[in-house]
């Protein structure tokens, strides 16, 4: 007796097929993996029997079968991407409005911080400007020894000064009375070997005014030794007029006839003209463009 020539039904190799990742698992689509289909078309196709070997009929309907489940397979997955780029595509557009809200904020936010850095620049000058001219009365004198009795009768030295440098505002009649006077820093630092300033307030500001004039013009002294005789300004002035100091000093040897006017301007006589500057930035450029001051002022 013949055996059957069915052939075998082939072991289910699910166990040893597991695959990873697919597109359909990529996108979060919970759907049957594609070959997983593909065995399930092929356990439930016509099986071939001794007096039935693929009839057409049974054929043609198994491709069909198969290829309907296979559209049906891919219309989903289609349908899942379009969903899924479409949430994407949703997500692109939310950011993007929203990048483009942060950046006008952030425009808005740099132009105010621009604003308020203007508005504390103004009124920080406008502070100094006040604080200057707070002491237009006053006069700062430098290099005056440190010593007790010069200490406690600073009103009577002053005059003195006065009456040794520039004795005709006192034959004019000038009002050289001081409200007061006293060092500055008010506290002595035992390791510094200058003596501290003094700051004199005149009752009038046209006699301090030619005082300074006349040390403008000369050299003071006190008892013979030198002193030196400047406008009292605030700190800040006083160190943006510092920073002229080496300039100024080449300026002067150059005969340019410089001077610190206020609040910190560098005026020089050059090709018999003043000229006059803000900021050390702009007398470099300045002196770069003269082929006699270039190189001069590095």
């Amino acid at each position: 007796m013949a055996n059957s020539t069915e052939p075998q039904k082939p072991q289910n190799t699910k166990k040893n097929k597991k695959k990873g990742a697919t597109l359909d698992t990529f996108y979060g689509a919970k759907i049957q993996n594609t070959e997983q289909i593909e065995e399930d078309i092929q356990e439930n196709s016509p099986k071939s029997s001794k007096g039935n070997r693929n009839s057409p009929q049974t054929h043609e309907e198994f491709e069909s079968e198969r290829t309907k489940k296979m559209e049906a397979l891919w219309e989903e997955k289609w349908e899942m991407m379009q969903k899924k780029f479409t949430h994407l595509q949703n997500q692109f557009d939310q950011t993007v409005k929203e990048n483009q809200a942060l950046k006008q904020e952030l425009i808005k936010q740099s132009q105010n911080t621009k604003k308020l850095e203007e508005n504390i620049k103004y009124l920080t000058d406008k502070v100094i400007d006040l604080e200057n001219r707070g002491r237009r009365e006053n006069l700062r004198i430098i290099g005056l020894p440190e010593k007790p009795e010069i200490n406690t009768k600073l009103d009577m030295v002053i005059q003195d000064i006065i009456k040794e440098n520039c004795p005709e505002i006192l034959e004019q009649g000038g009002n050289t009375a001081t409200d007061r006077a006293h060092r500055t820093p008010s506290t002595l630092n035992p390791q510094k070997t200058t003596p501290r300033n003094v700051i004199a307030k005149f009752q009038s500001y046209q006699t301090k005014e030619k005082i300074l004039q006349e040390a403008r013009k000369r050299q003071f002294r006190y008892k013979g030794m030198p002193i030196r005789i400047t406008q009292d300004l605030a700190s800040s002035t006083l160190n943006d007029r510092k920073a002229w100091n080496m300039i100024f000093r080449k300026a002067r040897e150059l005969g340019l006839q410089p001077r610190i006017s206020y609040p910190a301007k560098l005026t020089i006589y050059f090709q018999g003209k003043v000229w006059a500057f803000n900021k050390i930035e702009d007398f470099q450029l300045f002196a770069k463009k003269r082929p006699e001051l270039c190189g001069k002022f590095d």
